[in-house]
């Protein structure tokens, strides 16, 4: 890998793999809050693949980072962004996901200039319970969830940073300490070392919400929004059995209410209904419209070498460049 130069607009070269760095992903997240993994918005050398790339940080050992990537590409629901491609055996490990113009929760914050409304909370805490609800069908957890760790795009979040728990540490050994994790949204049992398993995700969860609706991943109880307060005190319990399950948390957010029929073959979801027009503040959307037209717009000086192998589980053709339209996994 070779660096120089920042972010879009500028000719700098960071070259991983076959993808030339536009961005940083990151660079708008406050420097106390911590990001699992080093994220970058990348171009392809003729320009016709965007990408959100990642790479292990220093001390994450780089064979569980690459495992867990691996392990991603078989996720299914409509707010995960799996990676679908993957450095080849023998390179610096990397691996990438299709781009779509999104904001990592920290920075939605700090653009929103305050916690985010209920209404927005409540939306999200939906469509992240409705798809670790599919990942623990999947008999797999996340195990990574925590505010960086979600994306904000103009139709719904996007679950990032598969695996970062099993991946900086492994099962039995204190992850307190741990590189990237954050420590308000790291499960207590897990903090110890212990397995990760899906009511730890629903603690992560919790601490996620609560960093939305007040800032911070343990606030006091008091500072939550009245209408959330309880939901999100169960799902931060230290005792797992006390937490509530997914669908308990989906139902009491939507008060039961079931999803419409869906169109096609798509899944239903009850989070659909929460996520149209002005579910996001104006000032977001208009971040995530520049993020777009700063990478599409965004002059790139690509090296002059061979492209590195790749492997990959996608074929150029179907593979989003510039400013794309919403990529989902139903």
């Amino acid at each position: 890998m070779r660096v120089s130069g920042a972010g879009p607009g500028t000719r700098g070269t960071q070259q991983i793999g076959p993808y030339t760095v536009v961005t940083r992903l990151d660079a708008g997240v406050p420097v106390h809050t911590p990001v699992s993994e080093h994220r970058f918005i990348a171009r392809s050398a003729d320009g016709d693949r965007t990408v959100l790339l990642s790479r292990p940080l220093a001390g994450v050992d780089p064979q569980r980072f690459m495992a867990e990537a691996e392990a991603s590409r078989y996720l299914l629901g409509s707010w995960v962004l799996p990676a679908v491609e993957l450095a080849a055996s023998g390179e610096q490990p990397w691996h990438a996901r299709p781009y779509l113009p999104a904001l990592p929760l920290p920075v939605a914050l700090a653009v929103h200039g305050s916690p985010l409304p209920e209404p927005t909370v409540r939306a999200l805490a939906v469509a992240l319970a409705e798809n670790l609800a599919v990942m623990h069908g999947q008999s797999l957890t996340h195990a990574g969830l925590c505010p960086s760790a979600v994306l904000i795009a103009a139709d719904g979040p996007r679950l990032t940073c598969f695996g970062a728990v099993r991946a900086a540490a492994p099962d039995g050994v204190a992850r307190q300490e741990a590189p990237g994790l954050d420590p308000g949204s790291l499960p207590p049992e897990q903090a110890a070392g212990g397995q990760p398993r899906p009511m730890g995700d629903v603690y992560a969860l919790g601490a996620t919400l609560a960093y939305a609706a007040t800032g911070y991943s343990m606030p006091e109880r008091e500072e939550l929004p009245t209408g959330l307060r309880s939901l999100i005190t169960r799902c931060l319990s230290r005792d797992p059995a006390r937490r509530p399950q997914l669908v308990e948390i989906v139902d009491e957010l939507t008060s039961g209410q079931q999803p419409d029929a869906p169109a096609g073959f798509a899944a239903p979801t009850r989070a659909d209904a929460l996520l149209g027009p002005g579910w996001l503040s104006a000032r977001l959307v208009a971040a995530i419209v520049h993020q777009s037209a700063s990478v599409l717009a965004a002059e790139v000086q690509f090296p002059v070498q061979a492209q590195a192998p790749v492997h990959a589980s996608w074929t150029p053709g179907r593979v989003p460049s510039g400013a794309p339209e919403s990529h989902r996994t139903h």
